[in-house]
C-alpha cells in the first residue's frame, strides 16, 4: 500500500505525521510525506532521515490558516496532484482541510486535527471573525470531497460535526507517541510547561499570575512565550533537551482553554510528571482519573491544585504514577493499527460501508 500524506513543519501535525509515518513504514506501507509550512530545520531533517523507507518531500508553502495563503495553497495544491500522478497512493491524507477538495484518483482521508472556528469557540467564546469567512468555506469543500474525516480526539470529533455539518464519517483515532525518548529521571522541584506559547488557548497567562504564590519556578519550553516575569523561559528547546526537562519537572502544567489532544501532555506522563490540566472536554477524555483538573479561569483553583502536588509528595507520587499508566494507552503501534485499518477500508471498500457518522477507532 502506498500513502501519500501532507504534514506542516511549524506544528503538532509534524511531530503526529512523522510518527505515524515510523510506524506505517515498518509494517511495509509505503509513505511520501509532503510537507508545508516552512523549511524544515536540522533537526527535523535528521528525524525524518530516520525513517528507513520514508519518502520526504518539502515546499514551504503558506498553510491555510497563516496570512494571506489562498495563493500559495492554490500553489501546493498543483504540486500535491503532481505528486499523486507521480506515485499513484492508494490513500491521500491530508493533514489539513483545504487540499481535501483536490480531484484525486485515490480517496481521500482529511486528519482534523484542530480548527479555527472551534478555537475561537472555545477560547474566544465567540464566531471566528470575517476575516476568516474564505477558511471556513474552504474548509467545508475540503470536508465535502473527503471520502473520511479522522480527528485526534472523539471531542475534536463533535467540534467538526457542530462546526462544519460535514457529510462524509467522522471517527475518532487517538494519537499516539513514540515513548522511546521519554522517562522519568530523578525528580527536581520545578513546574514545567510547553508548546506554541504565544497561543491563547495555552493559557500561559494563567500561570504567570499565580507563579509569585507558588513555592516552586514555574518554566516555560516552546516559541514565541509572551513577556511574563514571573516564569522562566527556556525558549524553543530541541526535542532531546525538552525530553530532559520532561524527566526532571515533577509536575507539568497546561491549564488550556483549547486542546484537541495535546502531544506535550503525553510526553510529560510518559517522563513521569504529575499532571494539571484545564477541565476541559477533550482533556478530561484522555485524562479522567490521571490527572488533577483545574477551570482555565480559576486561578485560585490553579495555586490551589499546585501547591497540593507540591506539598503531598506521595499524592504527588501517585498522580505521576497514574498518568505513566494513562500514556501506555496512546503508542505508536496503537495508532498506527487504527489507521492501517481505516486505510485498507478506504482503498476497498464504497463510502456507504465505513462507519456512521461519529465511532471511536482507538
Amino acid at each position: 500500500m502506498t500513502i501519500l500524506m501532507t504534514a506542516d513543519s511549524v506544528g503538532g501535525v509534524w511531530t503526529h505525521a512523522l510518527d505515524l509515518a515510523r510506524g506505517l513504514t515498518a509494517r511495509n506501507v509505503q509513505v511520501i510525506l509532503a510537507v508545508m509550512g516552512a523549511p524544515l530545520s536540522i533537526e527535523q531533517r535528521r528525524a525524518a532521515d530516520q525513517i528507513a523507507g520514508l519518502t520526504l518531500v518539502v515546499r514551504p508553502y503558506k498553510l491555510e490558516w497563516m496570512n494571506e495563503p489562498w495563493a500559495e495553497v492554490d500553489e501546493a495544491g498543483a504540486w500535491l496532484l503532481d505528486l499523486a500522478r507521480a506515485w499513484s497512493p492508494d490513500v491521500v491524507h491530508v493533514n489539513g482541510f483545504a487540499h481535501g477538495a483536490l480531484p484525486f484518483a485515490a480517496p481521500v482521508l482529511i486528519g482534523a486535527h484542530s480548527c479555527v472556528l472551534s478555537w475561537f469557540h472555545e477560547v474566544k467564546r465567540a464566531p471566528a471573525t470575517a476575516e476568516w469567512l474564505r477558511y471556513e468555506q474552504s474548509v467545508k469543500r475540503g470536508m465535502a470531497n473527503a471520502r473520511l474525516i479522522v480527528t485526534p480526539s472523539r471531542t475534536m470529533a463533535l467540534y467538526v460535526i457542530r462546526h462544519y455539518a460535514p457529510r462524509s464519517p467522522v471517527i475518532a483515532i487517538h494519537n499516539g507517541r513514540d515513548a522511546t525518548p521519554y522517562s522519568p529521571a530523578p525528580k527536581e522541584p520545578f513546574i514545567l510547561t510547553a508548546g506554541r506559547l504565544s497561543d491563547e488557548a495555552k493559557n500561559v497567562a494563567q500561570l504567570a499570575a499565580i507563579a509569585p504564590a507558588i513555592s516552586w519556578p514555574i518554566h516555560v519550553a516552546g516559541d514565541g512565550a509572551p513577556d511574563l516575569p514571573a516564569l522562566k523561559p527556556l525558549g524553543g528547546l530541541a526535542a532531546a533537551a525538552l525530553a530532559g526537562w520532561y524527566g526532571r519537572a515533577g509536575i507539568y502544567a497546561l491549564p488550556a482553554r483549547y486542546e484537541p489532544f495535546g502531544l506535550s501532555v503525553l510526553e510529560a506522563a510518559l517522563s513521569g510528571c504529575a499532571l494539571v490540566l484545564g477541565d476541559i472536554p477533550s482533556l478530561r477524555e484522555l485524562w479522567d482519573g490521571a490527572a488533577t483538573f483545574v477551570d482555565p479561569d480559576d486561578a485560585v483553583a490553579l495555586a490551589r491544585a499546585l501547591t497540593k502536588l507540591i506539598e503531598d509528595e506521595a499524592h504527588r507520587e501517585l498522580m505521576a504514577l497514574l498518568a505513566l499508566d494513562r500514556a501506555q494507552r496512546y503508542s505508536v503501534d496503537a495508532m498506527t493499527d487504527a489507521y492501517s485499518a481505516v486505510y485498507r477500508q478506504l482503498a476497498s471498500t464504497p463510502l456507504l460501508s465505513l462507519p456512521g457518522r461519529f465511532a471511536c477507532a482507538s
